[in-house]
């Protein structure tokens, strides 16, 4: 075949300690349901000769790709708080793929059987929750934001067992690597420093090379993935992003979003608002992001002690302040991109409250989200007279004052948000509604949903629909699928 995969298996070659060599457990019969054909081709893959049979074939694990090594990897995680040893309990790693302009990815199954790390589960994923992430990270890809891509989905002709019978799937995840930092809670768990020092080095060679002559690779290391968790959750937070699930094991040591369980996208603007069905106390709440944020980076900075400083107390002191500037890094991106959001070139003492009073406005106004900033930039979808009230006129008054300091003209501005405010996010019930088409074999829904999710930022004629909130008073909640 010359489809053009190319893989270098460097994880694999590790030491049975970091994984379990596992192949896919085969499917009675496979459909392909849908396959990025872009994403292919950034991969450097042509699937075009392929027929559709061999394709479900392929991205079922039926058949796997000549020079692939399939593994299922360990890690541990704090799960809402408490610590697990964990594991691909339901996923197969078959191989680091490397592009033609040499950049190495990750190609995963997901829902490809049982595994070592499968507790008392089935191994096996729902076509729902695998289409929900294919739609949801390529939202957030479109969005400018790093995540984990989706590849194809494929139906396994095989029902598996959650609150009701549902029809199995399998996920193609392509991510820059799986390496979490649950992966660096595990094997700090085990208490072998030759084996945590493998781990260490492997990570800053597949992800921070300019480190590698560093004198302290530790707490550079801990210092660029403080950097990139923060730009990583401020970017969340632009958009109205809440993911549901920041359990150790789902913070990856590249930067990227990684698991689109029960993830969603805020409609109405509060900060408290949550999805997840088992999110009961609000933990991974809208608002407890960055702090959920801070907390992962902590864990993370234990495993690292050993190398820190061979003084214990000493590098337990130096992780805790460089954990503790977290906050002025996070607050700083925070405001900067708020201010991005509604156009402002510069700073001002002030800003902070003109930010603010604008959140406290849409709170108890139940404002849209992204809809209060499309108004903002006079692309509105939809007049409901909600921006008619004297509090945002108002406040609107201040905002147009400050959008003209710095010699700067409302154009300028405007193109200023253009560029960080979306006008279309993948609506909460217009994801449903393409989910529930598509468990009846009508895939057009969840094609076009994608093709408006493509370009995000642009005004075009058939996105209308698709930004406006539900007009459904019932409260939305997400599932893990698991």
């Amino acid at each position: 075949m010359t489809i053009g995969w190319h893989f270098d298996n460097t994880y694999s070659k590790l030491s049975d300690i970091f994984r379990e060599e596992i192949k896919p457990i085969p499917v009675i019969n496979p459909e392909l349901v849908i396959l990025n054909e872009s994403l292919a081709s950034e991969l450097s893959l042509d699937f075009s000769k392929i027929d559709k049979k061999e394709l479900s074939k392929i991205f079922s694990g039926n058949s796997l790709p000549s020079g692939s090594s399939s593994i299922a990897q360990a890690y541990a995680g704090h799960q809402f708080g408490h610590f697990t040893m964990l594991g691909d309990g339901r996923a197969v790693l078959i191989g680091e793929h490397t592009t033609k302009s040499n950049k190495k990815f990750d190609i995963q199954f997901k829902g490809s059987g049982k595994t070592a790390f499968s507790r008392n589960g089935d191994g096996r994923a729902a076509l729902g929750p695998m289409l929900r992430e294919y739609i949801i990270s390529e939202a957030m890809n479109a969005l400018g934001i790093p995540t984990t891509r989706s590849l194809a989905v494929v139906k396994t002709g095989e029902n598996i067992q959650r609150e009701k019978t549902l029809q199995g799937a399998v996920l193609t995840r392509i991510a820059s690597s799986h390496i979490r930092v649950g992966t660096f809670q595990y094997i700090a768990a085990r208490q072998k420093e030759d084996e945590l020092k493998t781990l260490l080095d492997y990570t800053i060679d597949r992800h921070y090379p300019e480190i590698k002559n560093s004198n302290n690779q530790a707490l550079d290391l801990l210092n660029l993935l403080i950097e990139r968790q923060c730009n990583l959750v401020v970017n969340w937070m632009r958009v109205g992003f809440i993911h549901g699930v920041m359990n150790t094991d789902n913070m990856t040591i590249s930067g990227e979003t990684i698991d689109y369980g029960p993830c969603a996208f805020m409609d109405f603007y509060d900060p408290k608002t949550v999805f997840s069905s088992i999110d009961q106390t609000g933990r991974y709440a809208y608002c407890n992001q960055p702090v959920i944020t801070k907390w992962n980076l902590a864990r993370f900075a234990e495993c690292l002690i050993p190398f820190i400083d061979k003084d214990q107390d000493k590098a337990v002191k130096i992780a805790t302040e460089t954990i503790n500037s977290f906050e002025k890094k996070y607050e700083e991106k925070w405001m900067n991109m708020m201010r991005d959001k509604l156009g402002l070139f510069g700073l001002d003492d002030k800003d902070k409250f003109l930010i603010l009073d604008l959140l406290t406005w849409m709170h108890e106004k139940k404002a849209d989200y992204t809809n209060t900033f499309c108004y903002l930039m006079n692309l509105n979808p939809k007049d409901d007279g909600l921006f008619d009230d004297n509090n945002f006129k108002n406040w609107k008054k201040r905002w147009e004052e400050r959008m003209l300091k710095n010699n700067n003209t409302p154009k300028k501005c405007i193109e200023l948000m253009r560029k960080n405010n979306p006008l279309v996010i993948p609506r909460n019930h217009k994801v449903e509604q393409a989910l529930m088409a598509a468990e009846k074999n009508d895939l057009n829904p969840i094609i076009e949903l994608i093709d408006v999710l493509k370009n995000p930022y642009t005004q075009k004629n058939n996105i209308f629909d698709y930004q406006i909130p539900s007009n459904s008073d019932e409260k939305y909640q997400t599932f893990c699928g698991t």
